[in-house]
């Protein structure tokens, strides 16, 4: 007889409260094994593929994709004995157990715990049967998620390298998800068109004109933070304007050496190593204030975050233990770690414990900025975009490279003097990386 299991959207071990549903890779009728993944998720921080820890056949979706769910809520049902060879049900009335403590080792991470429910079944009744999957790919009966396409971080990567608009395709998998097969279908000219996009579905209001989007995810947690930061923290911002030619040209000439071949040195690579020799002279950068045991947190390593802008919004991936890394080390680090946040697949754990944090807006063009302070963290620094500027070199006017960083720093922990020497030392080693040896 069935024995239904319902399974909780849980903790991913970042204390999290809800979560947003972005895709299904089951349906009902599928047949799972234990640890197979069933859903990703989109918590504050960054998209999560969640295992179910039994074994069975689904029964249910509770949730549609690009709903907000609660931790705890649950989101499918499950069928773990569907060929009846589990003991018979008790015939009391349906009661919600906690699972032994056993059932839920295989899952990792997880901090909530599933709800059993077992049911009787009617007298007379036969179970019903699986859904057959459909042998053609239907559309969708409406699009979720408005003018977003349902479509993994990969997903998107690939369409944006072959040139398809994604908001042009209906999704093949389940839910209108968009898959790799969809968009290559595209590339080649035999896609089918997608689903029109109501403007009820879309958040889009002909009448003012307006379309409206619920606030969640990363960019609600990101708002929050930066809230916070901003009334908590009381913020100074710096700006220093620097001749980085000799750093330039350095980068010329490692890009041929054996050494660093295939590694990809950036400025953002140099800025890196910067920051940590720096902050070991100035280490008020590196700590925190801890407002309930009123006390000032020196940390003795620098966990270093790096902003990202990622189709789920900005996230700040740590490099942990930086000031401990080679250039070679740091360059690697650094591609590593942006691959991964642009293609969505961010671990909760990366973004987790910085001590200090770089924001590039170089890449976008612009010169400088004032960057917010990350909760949790000291000092933040900013790199402008690296310019040919008309600058005075040994009494003469000539072209070079010009960069300007900004830094943002909590005045309750970094007095000016600090947030000084530490951004002209930042200056000092951009300008001319052969200074690193006197460090």
């Amino acid at each position: 007889m069935p024995e239904y299991k319902q399974f909780p959207l849980a903790d991913t071990a970042e204390g999290l409260t809800e979560a947003d549903i972005i895709a299904w890779q089951v349906k009902p009728g599928d047949k799972v094994t234990v640890n197979q993944i069933v859903v990703e998720v989109e918590t504050a921080k960054a998209a999560v593929e969640l295992p179910i820890p039994w074994a069975g056949v689904i029964t249910e979706l509770l949730v549609e994709p690009g709903q907000t769910v609660e931790v705890g809520a649950p989101i499918l049902t499950i069928d773990v004995d569907p060929d009846g060879k589990a003991a018979p049900a008790p015939t009391a009335a349906p009661v919600a157990e906690e699972p032994a403590e056993e059932e839920m080792k295989p899952l990792v991470g997880y901090g909530s715990k599933a709800v059993v429910t077992q049911r009787r079944a009617r007298k007379g009744a036969t179970p019903a049967p699986a859904p057959a999957a459909p042998a053609v790919a239907v559309a969708p009966s409406k699009p979720k998620g408005g003018y977003v396409p349902l479509a993994k971080p990969p997903v998107r990567k690939l369409a944006k390298d072959l040139g398809v608009d994604l908001h042009a395709l209906t999704g093949s998998a389940d839910g209108g998800v968009i898959t790799r097969d969809d968009v290559q279908a595209a590339a080649n000219g035999s896609a089918a068109p997608a689903a029109a996009v109501s403007s009820v579905d879309s958040g889009y209001d002909p009448a003012t004109r307006e379309r409206r989007v619920p606030i969640k995810g990363v960019r609600k947690a990101t708002a929050a933070a930066m809230v916070q930061s901003a009334y908590t923290a009381p913020h100074v911002t710096e700006f220093l304007t620097i001749d980085v030619t000799p750093m330039m040209e350095f980068r010329e000439k490692l890009k041929k050496s054996r050494e660093f071949a295939g590694v990809k040195v950036t400025p953002l690579t140099f800025a890196a190593k910067a920051v940590c020799l720096a902050a070991k002279r100035t280490p008020d950068v590196n700590a925190v204030w801890d407002e309930a045991a009123q006390e000032i947190v020196y940390k003795d390593y620098v966990h270093l975050g790096i902003a990202a802008a990622t189709p789920r919004g900005l996230v700040v991936p740590k490099v942990r233990d930086a000031d401990s890394m080679s250039l070679k080390e740091l360059a690697i680090a650094l591609t590593e770690l942006t691959d991964v946040a642009r293609e969505g697949k961010t671990t909760p754990a990366a973004m987790l414990g910085g001590t200090i944090t770089i924001t590039n807006v170089g890449v976008f063009g612009v010169d400088t900025g004032t960057p917010i302070i990350n909760p949790g963290e000291s000092a933040i620094l900013c790199l402008g975009a690296i310019k040919d500027t008309p600058w005075v070199v040994d009494g003469e006017i000539k072209v070079r490279k010009v960069l300007q960083l900004s830094l943002s720093f909590d005045h309750r922990v970094v007095d000016g003097q600090q947030g000084s020497e530490f951004l002209a030392d930042v200056g000092a080693l951009l300008a001319d990386p052969a200074v690193a040896i006197t460090y």
